[in-house]
């Protein structure tokens, strides 16, 4: 009989432990799921975290922590180096190379990439920086087409944007795929924050070319610059008339570039490749329109097509003034003279976020800005430009999304675009669903353009050093080769022989 109570006992409790043994999973499962949901309606509309996204702001604030920070002594090399210096380097290098070598299983591709971030003299950083604040308020200062100098400055200012948070206390940053490091045998690459843009638009001429004469020879003289020939060093030329009257003395350097130009008419063959060099989106000139924005804008977007800015351009640009004269006056269509001066920005940002499509052909050059406001502002781009190179390719696909045959623009060859009312009835030709799908894309996709700070994992920042992480091999390649091949014991070999960029103009009628 006790035996039987004994058991019965047993079984209850049993029972009890499995009772509460399945409530606790049902509540651990309970609350897997708002995190399922919130994962897949975070991937739907990106959310910017509290960050600032404007150069300007952004530079106020950096200005005022830095300048209270105590300096530290420059990189200037002193005029006793001598060759025996680069040889220590290298052996230093080397025994550090080694050692990731057989304690790293994924090096030389492993992340964090490590960067040396030079500490070069105040002139060709913080004054320049200083110059830019004092004098941005000054909407007068004009290029010869009429833009003003300073909204220049900043599309092209991912200079600042990429060292501002290279430098930033390891505490403040948010990057995962690149690491300040502090010994120069530590280093993959070398980031040289040298302001090529500013100093060029805002200091007289001469005194522009003297400076960029004493930065050359700063670079140059660097004992890394010499042991690798300025391989595994970054160059900041955002702008194409950047460090242009020395540039060919550091044509081996890894140059960050807003397109390739194959016209020849900003860069001397062989001076830039995409093996080699960077290309780096601009900077937005119009606000982002985030989530909330869009879900109010999109249902109202009466335009078919918009453009604003320079109607009459040279070179490729030629373009534009033919598609002007074909499609301006059609229904749907808003085509407006103007620049980013005063009223620019405005009207740019008014007209984008009230039109499904903004036409982008190639104007100087085979890039614009106008492409990255047209992202920003959820206008689907209609890229017109054939020789147009695409920033970090090789990690977005501008074609689909995830497995989805949607694009994030629409890619039309100029002998399609020519021909008499071939691009209107295109795009109308486009299905309201296929419309409502890019736009879902361009959401997901804008925050791969935004600069900000702090830097955000998956922004242009992030996206750069992940791009670099799969240079670092061939550059290490071709910085031993040099140093192992007789000097014209053979031909040089380069990395030069890429196709002609021709644009196909894609099927995207559903």
């Amino acid at each position: 009989m006790a035996g039987k109570q004994i058991s019965r006992s047993k079984y209850r409790i049993i029972l009890i432990a499995l009772s509460i043994l399945g409530f606790s999973l049902l509540i651990f499962l309970s609350s897997l799921s708002p995190l399922r949901n919130s994962s897949l309606s975070s991937s739907a509309h990106f959310h910017l975290p509290t960050s600032q996204t404007s150069f300007v702001g952004s530079l106020e604030q950096f200005l005022a922590k830095t300048q209270s920070s105590p300096s530290l002594p420059d990189d200037t090399v002193p005029e006793s180096i001598t060759d025996q210096h680069v040889k220590n380097l290298d052996d230093a290098i080397f025994h550090s190379e080694t050692y990731r070598l057989y304690s790293d299983p994924f090096y030389p591709i492993s992340l964090p990439l490590r960067v040396y971030v030079y500490n070069m003299p105040s002139k060709f950083t913080y004054d320049l920086l200083l110059l830019f604040q004092n004098t941005y308020r000054d909407t007068s200062n004009l290029t010869s087409n009429g833009s003003p100098v300073h909204r220049l400055i900043e599309q092209h200012s991912i200079d600042y944007w990429l060292w501002a948070d290279l430098i930033a206390p390891q505490s403040e940053r948010l990057l995962k795929s690149v690491v300040r490091v502090h010994r120069q045998e530590d280093a993959d690459l070398f980031y040289i924050p040298f302001f090529t843009t500013i100093s060029f638009f805002l200091l007289e001429k001469q005194q522009c070319k003297a400076l960029y004469r004493e930065a050359l020879k700063w670079i140059t003289d660097q004992p890394a610059w010499k042991r690798s020939g300025g391989r595994d060093h970054i160059m900041p030329v955002h702008h194409p008339w950047s460090f242009k009257t020395v540039r060919r003395s550091v044509k081996k350097a890894i140059w960050l570039l807003p397109d390739m130009d194959s016209t020849g008419n900003w860069y001397k063959p062989g001076q830039v490749y995409l093996e080699k060099d960077l290309i780096l989106p601009y900077v937005a000139n119009v606000d982002f329109c985030d989530a909330g924005c869009l879900s109010e804008i999109n249902p109202k977007r009466s335009t078919l097509l918009f453009f604003r800015g320079r109607l009459k351009r040279n070179a490729g640009g030629k373009i534009r003034s033919i598609l002007v004269a074909q499609l301006k006056g059609a229904d749907g269509v808003i085509i407006e003279e103007g620049t980013s001066g005063d009223g620019g920005k405005e009207a740019a940002q008014k007209g984008m976020r009230r039109s499904l499509f903004c036409l982008n052909p190639a104007g100087d050059t085979p890039s614009s800005a106008r492409l990255f406001d047209a992202i920003v502002s959820g206008c689907i781009p209609v890229i017109v430009s054939d020789e147009l190179e695409l920033p970090f390719e090789g990690i977005l696909d501008y074609r689909k999304v995830c497995m989805h045959l949607y694009q994030i623009a629409l890619f039309v060859s100029s002998n399609d675009a020519l021909k008499p009312g071939w691009l209107l009835k295109y795009l109308k030709d486009i299905q309201p669903a296929h419309i409502k799908e890019l736009q879902q894309n361009l959401a997901k996709y804008s925050r791969h353009f935004l600069f900000s700070s702090p830097a955000q994992p998956l922004g242009p920042e992030d996206l750069v050093w992940k791009m670099m992480a799969g240079k670092v091999v061939n550059i290490k390649l071709h910085s031993r080769r040099s140093q192992r091949v007789v000097e014209g014991s053979r031909n040089v070999c380069t990395c030069e022989c890429r196709p002609g960029n021709i644009t196909n103009t894609g099927s995207t009628i559903s």
